[in-house]
């Protein structure tokens, strides 16, 4: 019995043992290389090759040069975080409990996006606010913009590509949610004369908090670190960190620099989710 305990014991070990390879050979072993290159010495080259010297300046550097693209890209990624919530959640109930046997159909147009590219997709949004474009032509007319105004090279063109681009990260988790909640609850909280504004902070919004915490949690980190939207929809006067990431790695080759801003950008994302988890009461989450 002993002996058949010990064997059940090192089977599941062996069935762990290719998902810890592929973390070890995937996260682990990239993760410690970006440390590595961080602490280079920045003098070096790609041709010359860099020294390691535990150059722990090149974070102190990072900081004093990049910290305008860092703030701008965590303030544009909360931003859009928060406008995918307002605008997802409203769209996960209403496919939870409105929408009926459509409620499949509308789930699979959420995810009819991610069959087009990512690049694609952001482009047409170029079209969409161009200068001569018809939503800038509308707000001219409505006097929302001047006659000179534009929306591209702004930080609202900026954020409604994070915000069209993230959305379905948002309203997955969220359906998903608010799709397993028993109806009964909510009928209860009517039947108890609760208003329907109260009934939903009381019952609905903490029973979908799961859905929220990890809806928000899958927009904001990508993100806080995409670059492609600031790129094709903004300029110069909007540059995100992950701009600034991609340009010290791709065309400065100041490789150092690069993994200290990644490393740098990910302990700021890490603190940020803990402190948010924590403070949701969802740490089971993690």
């Amino acid at each position: 019995m002993a002996e058949m305990t010990r064997r059940r014991g090192r089977t599941g070990y062996l069935l762990l043992l290719p998902a810890f390879l592929t973390l070890l050979v995937f996260f682990v072993l990239p993760f410690y290389s970006l440390i590595a290159t961080s602490l280079y010495d920045p003098s070096g080259s790609d041709v010359e090759g860099f020294e390691m010297t535990y150059h722990f300046s090149n974070y102190w550097d990072a900081i004093s040069d990049y910290s305008g693209p860092l703030f701008r890209s965590l303030v544009y990624g909360g931003v859009a975080t928060l406008l995918c919530l307002v605008l997802g959640y409203v769209l996960a109930y209403a496919m939870a409990f409105k929408a009926g046997r459509w409620k499949y159909l509308l789930l699979v147009l959420v995810i009819a996006p991610f069959f087009t590219s990512f690049l694609v997709r952001t482009l047409s949004w170029k079209l969409i606010l161009a200068d001569d474009g018809f939503v800038v032509n509308t707000l001219q007319f409505l006097q929302i913009l001047g006659d000179d105004g534009r929306l591209l090279a702004t930080p609202v063109a900026v954020i409604a590509g994070l915000v069209y681009n993230f959305l379905p990260f948002m309203i997955l988790p969220l359906f998903a949610s608010l799709d397993r909640i028993d109806p009964r609850l909510i009928e209860a909280s009517s039947d108890l004369y609760a208003h329907p504004f109260v009934g939903f902070f009381k019952v609905t919004w903490p029973l979908s908090l799961p859905g929220v915490v990890s809806g928000t949690l899958l927009t904001f980190i990508p993100a806080v670190g995409d670059y492609i939207n600031a790129q094709l929809l903004g300029s110069t006067g909007q540059r995100m960190i992950g701009s600034v990431i991609q340009s010290q790695f791709v065309e400065a080759n100041n490789y150092p620099a690069a993994a200290a801003l990644s490393t740098m950008l990910m302990i700021v994302i890490l603190a940020m989710v803990l402190v948010y988890v924590r403070r949701a009461g969802t740490e089971e989450l993690l």
